[in-house]
């Protein structure tokens, strides 16, 4: 077949309850509604993320009528070199289709939503186990011919509609298929399910591709954005007027995460723990890179999971939006949602006052309840009393700085940055690993139990000791290093304490030898 005789190939990879099924639909029904040849198969599969499916379809640039007599014959499954147009609704779908050799560079337009959905190995490492989304988007740019990349994710959020109305206009927009885009916005009406909503999400995602967004922004945008207030405006000029380059970015998606989670004023607090090490930072001539990752740490850090974080996720309605279209529920269809929890006593004692906190906690330390005493909870978010029950709990965020959680954290953190800054004053590589440390913290219940009490014994045998003299800084550094990678391998500790022995059998061996 020559150019204009072939069908034109589109191989779309979708996750679980994105509607990828209703998204080849309206192709095919567009298709047909101008006569077009057109065949199309999903291959269902158990992926990275236990939903991962893709949607192979052709279409044949000629209508029946044009056709005549002839017949042409379409392929069933996508073939490896021969697709020409390759459609994302996560990047990491994106780069598994890439590592497949579906995107080829002389072939192949990549239209990707930039967002990501991270899988369970991102998941479950203690400490940042994300993909490195650069190396994402160098794979991109080397084995597609053109690119058409946004977060899609963001645009159906601000369009109220399900991605993967977004994903039809980025697909009607990129100008490969046959089809105009009225054709498109029929297909959408004839299906009738939340039409406005659908085709709203349509011309969001048309308007993205037709503009091109070819940069990976989701780095430098919150994953939620939210209109900026005049405050927090203040907050970021702020930022862009003193602080350096390399760490500006960083800074500000700090000080947006924590106006989300708490407020501005909290947002304020955060610059003003930096303060003192953008100084030092600034006399060591290192180009920020230390104020950079004690930032990223730090922000983490002061967002903390707690209870309420717990309860505004739960009745997100982000979420349950998603849950419904996961679950094919039509608009007066009931569904139910429960949720299992198990609070322990800790758990529960992180919204009380911090007095009556510690009483509990330790009345129930003293009678070894701690680790075994847990309250089953079945909570059903679609009830009323269920919903409420969350609902209320999320309303105690203005209390949340009267809780025994966040005075702890608090008190944790100024003892964390106190270390940096000391060890910043002489040995800025130092400082560092000590930031670096902040990795191990982080979930809640005997997650982060666990990661605290890690922590806490690095500190106690490396960075306490070197900060007092009693290590050589290099020595340090790699015994902190060492350990620190042994903790997030063995999350129990035991490799931990291995590793911090022969660190010490090591220091003493050459201390004798000198």
């Amino acid at each position: 077949m020559t150019t204009q005789q072939r069908p034109v190939t589109m191989l779309i990879a979708a996750l679980g309850g994105e509607g990828g099924g209703v998204l080849t639909n309206w192709i095919m029904a567009a298709a047909a509604d101008l006569g077009l040849p057109a065949q199309s198969t999903s291959i269902p599969g158990v992926a990275q993320r236990t939903g991962g499916t893709t949607y192979y379809i052709e279409i044949y640039p000629l209508t029946w009528q044009q056709l005549g007599p002839r017949r042409p014959v379409l392929a069933l499954a996508p073939g490896i070199g021969d697709i020409d147009v390759l459609v994302s609704s996560e990047f990491m779908e994106a780069g598994r289709c890439i590592a497949g050799g579906f995107c080829t560079p002389d072939r192949t337009l990549l239209i990707s939503s930039t967002s990501r959905f991270y899988v369970i190995n991102e998941k479950m490492a203690l400490g940042d186990g994300r993909f490195d989304d650069a190396r994402l988007l160098e794979a991109a740019e080397k084995n597609s011919q053109g690119r058409i990349l946004f977060d899609m994710e963001a645009v159906a959020k601000e369009a109220g509609s399900m991605i993967n109305a977004v994903m039809l206009g980025a697909i009607a927009g990129c100008g490969k298929l046959p089809i105009p885009v009225e054709a498109f916005e029929r297909a959408i009406r004839a299906e009738g399910k939340a039409a406005e909503a659908n085709l709203r999400g349509f011309r969001a995602g048309l308007a993205a591709a037709h503009a091109e967004a070819t940069t990976l922004r989701r780095a430098a945008e919150p994953k939620r954005r939210e209109k900026p207030r005049n405050d927090l405006a203040t907050l970021e000029r702020e930022i862009r007027q003193t602080m350096p380059q390399s760490a500006q970015d960083i800074v500000i998606e700090g000080v947006r995460r924590l106006a989300r989670f708490q407020d501005d004023n909290y947002a304020r607090l955060f610059l003003d723990r930096l303060e003192p090490l953008r100084d030092l930072d600034a006399q060591a001539q290192d180009g920020g890179k230390l104020l950079r990752e004690t930032a990223r740490h730090l922000a983490v850090r002061m967002s903390f999971e707690d209870l309420i974080r717990v309860a505004q996720a739960k009745i997100d309605p982000s979420r349950m939006q998603r849950i419904e279209q996961e679950l094919n529920a039509k608009t007066d269809e009931p569904y139910t949602v429960t949720e299992f929890l198990k609070p322990g006593i800790e758990e529960m004692c992180q919204v009380l006052p911090p007095a009556l906190a510690r009483r509990i906690i330790a009345f129930s330390e003293k009678r070894g309840w701690l680790d075994t005493v847990h309250v089953g909870m079945y909570v059903k978010t679609t009830s009323i009393s269920g919903y409420l029950r969350f609902w209320l709990l999320a309303k105690l965020r203005p209390l949340r700085r009267y809780m025994h959680r966040y005075v702890e954290e608090q008190a944790q953190i100024e003892a964390w940055l106190g270390m940096i800054l000391q060890a910043a004053r002489y040995s800025p590589a130092l400082a560092l690993e000590i930031a670096e440390c902040a990795r191990l913290i982080k979930g809640y219940g005997s997650t982060h139990k666990r990661g605290t009490q890690n922590f806490q014994t690095i500190e106690m045998r490396l960075i306490r000791p070197a900060l007092q003299g009693a290590i050589p800084p290099q020595d340090a550094i790699d015994g902190i290093t060492s350990a620190r990678t042994a903790a997030l391998v063995d999350p129990e500790g035991q490799s931990l304490a291995k590793c911090l022995d022969e660190f010490d059998a090591r220091l003493s061996f050459r201390i004798a030898a000198e």
